[in-house]
């Protein structure tokens, strides 16, 4: 058993296997680690505070459900977020998609810095990072869905092309196309503003 000290150092692989086996605190430490990330994922996908908070808490529900027969097959980030995108096709299913991201808030603001954060892209040269996040905010609730997923499904769950290929169930090619595309078209948005 691992020393609730020495959890922060473990992977979250290593952490949901501890959890599996009975240490609560190393829950704690995945859902300290993700719930941001997973947060925002779910946020800029409905565009809607409440019912990312509701998806989120399904998300982590399915998590502890599945802790017992969990087994390591990939990272856990990339599970994590397969079970968020599997939890936003059943809502979608029996709902239209209503996105809004144009709320003035700091998470919805934050869009630009998270995804803009290692690429040397400089959005002070722009007219400000809220001209700059609003703007791609925009852009983004105008890309088609499966667009926008694996796009988000890279920028907030860090998954490569095989992996949301693996999570939205098509083959690798569809998914990097879809990652062309919405980069394109969110880059052609953005191209105004510089």
């Amino acid at each position: 058993m691992v020393v609730d000290s020495e959890l922060h150092a473990l992977a979250d692989e290593a952490l949901m296997l501890a959890y599996a086996g009975g240490q609560a605190a190393a829950f704690e430490c995945l859902y300290d680690r993700h719930s941001q990330r997973l947060w925002r994922y779910l946020f800029r996908n409905t565009g809607n505070h409440a019912l990312a908070d509701d998806l989120g808490q399904e998300v982590w529900f399915a998590v502890v459900d599945a802790a017992p027969a969990y087994e390591v097959k990939a990272k856990f980030t990339t599970w994590l977020f397969t079970v968020a995108h599997y939890k936003l096709v059943d809502h979608w299913r029996g709902h239209k998609p209503q996105l809004s991201l144009n709320e003035d808030t700091p998470e919805a603001m934050s869009l630009a810095e998270t995804l803009f954060a290692n690429s040397g892209f400089e959005p002070e040269k722009l007219q400000g990072r809220k001209d700059l996040a609003r703007a791609l905010l925009d852009a983004l609730a105008e890309l088609p869905q499966d667009q926008r997923t694996a796009f988000l499904l890279q920028a907030e769950g860090d998954m490569s092309v095989a992996d949301i290929a693996a999570a939205t169930d098509v083959p690798q090619e569809t998914a990097k196309t879809r990652l062309r595309y919405a980069r394109a078209k969110l880059r052609q948005a953005l191209e105004v503003l510089a």
